[in-house]
């Protein structure tokens, strides 16, 4: 009798869906495992994303006017902190004073001082003025010591003056002394006007001075102060550019011998067959506009320090179309924040003098005609205007106030 046995499962059979689950499940775990440990390992390698990439990320239009090009140390930021700038930088002008004598109103906007009558009447016209002072981020202090020279006010008088004045706003607004004068400011194109505020140390010390004179061995502190552009205007004739083909004169210089740099130019190169060097100003005598004219046939301007470092003669180079060649030592050139000089002027030491001829030939074709079309990109930054004009030499200088107030605390 044959006996048959129930059919029994197989272990191995029953048990291989479960396996296979099991299985499935711990590959999984082990990939997962094995990724996280690559991304963390690959996060202490890679470092974090470039502050500059993020900020690239922001768009502000750009209009067909603006170049941002390599003529700036950095062309994004400049960009970017710009468009910042004109939607929240506020000024208050202190109201107190006398504007019929010394103070808001300088007595002109001509001349080689017109740099601190066109800042003056340039604030009250633009949109940064704040009537509200707990508003602002920074506070004008509106002394005119060339209003006050122009009124045959004494050295001696014009320190007493700025000393009571300032020391009146100390004691009537309570905003001087959250930051003892770090957030104030004040502007003068003259060297006297920085001499009157002598007076009144706290001024020196903690303000922003806004100068024409920022040289550093006169106590220039150049990432506090403002060096502000000596600007001769009106301009005699339009602005110079795009007409290399027409300069064949090498280098030319003409004026006052009012310090040693000047002197020593004279007398080395006046009578030189190729630089267009002479020691005193031109005759009007000899023609209509006849050194005006000599910076349109120029490749490159001189520009030595007189009795101080700045000249006007920087920003009628640049207005003309002509390369400024700066000779003057310990001078914090306009901008130097934002410009990269070295894209558009020659920068040289006072002892490159004896050297100058040679200097300049050696500056190829080439890299003349690139050093005269950014010095047309230039031009903008170095001329006012009223009403201000969007990266004119006003807003210039509120861009260089707007860099130092973020670093102001209170």
């Amino acid at each position: 009798m044959t006996i048959t046995k129930p059919p029994q499962l197989s272990f191995s059979a029953a048990s291989s869906p479960l396996c296979s689950l099991k299985g499935s499940l711990l590959t999984v775990a082990v990939l997962t495992f094995l990724s996280l440990f690559y991304l963390s390992l690959n996060s202490l390698r890679t470092p974090p994303p470039s502050p500059i990439v993020l900020e690239s990320t922001i768009h502000v239009p750009q209009t067909k006017d603006e170049d941002y090009s390599d003529v700036y140390h950095s062309p994004d930021s400049f960009r970017l902190n710009y468009a910042e700038m004109e939607r929240k930088f506020k000024i208050y002008i202190y109201p107190d004073g006398d504007p019929n004598t010394f103070f808001q109103t300088p007595r002109k906007v001509t001349g080689k001082y017109a740099s601190e009558g066109y800042f003056f009447k340039n604030i009250r016209e633009s949109h940064f003025r704040t009537l509200d002072p707990e508003e602002a981020d920074l506070f004008f202090v509106p002394v005119s010591p060339h209003k006050m020279r122009g009124n045959g006010t004494s050295y001696e008088e014009m320190t007493v003056i700025v000393r009571d004045y300032v020391d009146g706003l100390i004691a009537k607004y309570p905003y001087w002394n959250r930051t003892l004068g770090a957030d104030h400011f004040f502007v003068t194109c003259h060297d006297v006007g920085v001499r009157a505020f002598e007076g009144s140390p706290v001024m020196i010390k903690n303000t922003i001075r806004v100068v024409c004179s920022p040289s550093y061995n006169v106590g220039f502190i150049p990432h506090k102060d403002v060096a502000l552009p000596q600007v001769l205007q009106p301009f005699a004739l339009p602005a110079g550019g795009n007409d290399v083909e027409n300069r064949t004169t090498l280098g030319f210089w003409a004026g006052h011998r009012n310090s040693k740099i000047r002197v020593i130019l004279a007398r080395v190169w006046e009578n030189d067959t190729e630089l267009d060097i002479s020691n005193n100003r031109i005759n009007r005598a000899t023609g209509h506009l006849v050194y005006q004219k000599r910076f349109y046939r120029t490749k490159f301007c001189i520009c030595p320090g007189g009795s101080q470092v700045n000249s006007a003669r920087i920003t009628d180079s640049i207005h003309y179309g002509c390369v400024p060649v700066i000779l003057s030592d310990y001078y914090d050139l306009p901008f130097s924040d934002i410009l990269d000089w070295r894209k558009f002027a020659v920068v040289l030491r006072e002892r490159d003098v004896y050297d100058l001829k040679q200097i300049l030939k050696n500056i190829t074709q080439s890299e003349f005609v690139s050093l005269h079309n950014n010095l047309v990109k230039v031009q903008k930054h170095f001329q006012w205007n009223t009403p201000p004009v969007k990266f004119d030499a006003f807003h210039m200088i509120m861009y260089e106030l707007w860099l130092r107030h973020h670093v102001i605390k209170y």
